[in-house]
């Protein structure tokens, strides 16, 4: 019997690879990116802008949403899907995360969190992770893992490793649904051979897809190569392969070329709410004095609204009075430019031609913004 979540190859270019991830709310092309709507929405986003920009599969955060509203409200009131009016794909991270951003007391058992709105008691098992996620009614579910932060000391990454192996079973054990996927999670720090042996040990235990956590948290672009190289050869080959956390434009085509398929971050639209862009000429800020009468298009190959729309100039006002305004329209460009860079990869995979247009890519946006054509 097929699994309701399952990946299947396309192209391939080099390292890179096209495929298709099959899930109970629709197919998902790869490479691709999630934006992140950690409690059932991405930020000054609702659905409908994000079927208008094309996305194909969002995330959303257990550990927060089992707090506010409570997944038994969400699972009552139809599941995620229904609550936030979200047709597509859905997955939810199993809460592991916040390991690193709310330090939780860690046991052999579970977590152990201080709630961050009341500050009560929250207690998370792999057995409960996958138990919410399954009441949430995401398409793919996350184990519940444990990062470690980097630089790390072997022994504390040592023990990660196995802990999260460990659940890894527990959490598989516990999944209840059929008609859902579950994926597994590969640690190992900055270690290439510990980054191998546990993706060796999940791949073992057998999941729908992996995910490769404890990256994208300050670690070289050289490290984190290095890092994805060492699991990927350990990882079936038929399975969706997720950089979880990763979402610069440079750090995902890096990825892509040794052959990752999904990708999720805050970083396009929190960078978005601080008044900074993402174009194919780098990141720029619309704060800067050069704009104040710029009657120009952020970038008039863009085809989202604020650059179709609206001049440099009103972008930097609308930053500078912080109306919210200014927020959402940076916020839909920089996710149109991420979403139509993952196009643009699927693309050059299948007409084998990704090495060449990724060396050009990198190349303008290291020239920068103000270059003088510009």
């Amino acid at each position: 019997m097929t699994d309701p979540v399952h990946w299947s190859a396309e192209a391939t270019a080099s390292g890179a690879r096209t495929g298709t991830l099959t899930t109970p709310h629709g197919a998902v092309p790869t490479p691709n990116f999630m934006a992140v709507g950690t409690r059932a929405t991405v930020r000054l986003l609702d659905s409908e802008d994000l079927e208008r920009l094309g996305a194909d599969i969002v995330l959303a955060n257990t550990y927060h949403l089992m707090l506010r509203p409570g997944a038994d409200v969400v699972e009552r009131l139809g599941g995620l899907h229904a609550f936030m009016s979200w047709s597509g794909p859905i997955l939810t991270d199993s809460g592991g995360y916040q390991v690193l951003s709310l330090e939780p007391r860690i046991t052999e058992e579970s977590l152990l969190f201080r709630s961050s709105y009341d500050g009560s008691l929250v207690e998370l098992t792999p057995e409960r992770a996958v138990a919410v996620q399954e009441s949430l009614g995401s398409d793919i579910a996350m184990v519940l893992d444990v990062p470690v932060a980097l630089p790390s000391e072997r022994k504390a990454t040592i023990d990660a490793l196995h802990r999260t192996l460990r659940w890894a079973e527990r959490a598989k054990a516990a999944k209840k649904r059929t008609d859902r996927g579950l994926f597994g999670i590969v640690q190992g720090g900055s270690d290439p051979d510990l980054r191998a042996l546990s993706a060796r040990e999940t791949a073992a235990i057998g999941f729908a897809g992996y995910g490769i956590g404890g990256l994208a948290v300050g670690e070289s672009r050289t490290e984190r190569e290095i890092a994805i190289e060492s699991v990927v050869p350990e990882l079936p080959t038929q399975a969706a392969r997720y950089v979880m956390g990763l979402g610069d434009a440079e750090g995902m085509l890096d990825a892509i070329a040794l052959g990752i398929d999904l990708f999720d971050c805050v970083i396009p639209t929190r960078l978005a709410r601080h008044g900074k862009a993402l174009t194919r000429f780098g990141d720029v800020s619309v704060k800067r004095q050069m704009w104040n009468d710029d009657g120009r298009p952020l970038d008039e190959a863009c085809p989202c609204i604020a650059c179709t729309r609206y001049t440099r100039a009103y972008l930097r006002h609308l930053h500078r009075t912080k109306e919210l305004l200014g927020h959402r329209l940076l916020t839909l460009h920089n996710l149109t430019y991420v979403y139509g860079l993952m196009a643009e990869a699927r693309h050059h995979i299948v007409e084998g031609s990704f090495e060449a247009w990724r060396r050009e890519v990198v190349e303008a946006r290291e020239h920068g913004f103000d270059r003088p054509e510009r």
